[in-house]
């Protein structure tokens, strides 16, 4: 009930069975060249994480998740306006909206939130580490 009232509050949902993760992924390497210096890695690895949630999903059900990502990729490249989800029964690919597979926009949007907050405390953590290693040296 509670996806319901999310769903009624956001006033939208978000594609599911991970066909936002990979539409996103795509973009964001689209994105990737176009960006300078060490953020063009930064991006790539975000890209990257967003595909774990194709791979889990894989995982449970016992298919093996390289290549329901292959599939999803080549699914998504070879036709872009159509979304692409992971079909749990085949491992292959399925469109979500056809099979009425959503998620909600509150989750998705806080997912994405927290796992830049949590990146970014990481990356604070290893630039604290190294320069207490770099103090102790000298």
């Amino acid at each position: 009930l509670h996806a319901v009232k999310n769903a009624i509050d956001d006033q939208c949902v978000i594609l599911g069975a991970g066909a936002f993760e990979v539409m996103g992924h795509h973009e964001l390497m689209s994105f990737c060249p176009a960006v300078k210096g060490r953020a063009k890695l930064g991006v790539k690895a975000f890209a990257e994480a967003l595909l774990v949630l194709p791979k889990v999903l894989a995982l449970n059900t016992g298919l093996d998740p390289q290549n329901v990502l292959v599939s999803l990729q080549d699914q998504y490249v070879g036709q872009p306006d159509v979304p692409v989800g992971v079909n749990l029964s085949s491992g292959g690919a399925m469109n979500p909206t056809m099979n009425g597979i959503f998620d909600n926009f509150c989750v998705k949007r806080q997912l994405l939130h927290s796992c830049t907050v949590i990146a970014n405390n990481l990356l604070l953590v290893d630039e604290i580490m190294r320069a207490g290693m770099s103090s102790l040296k000298g």
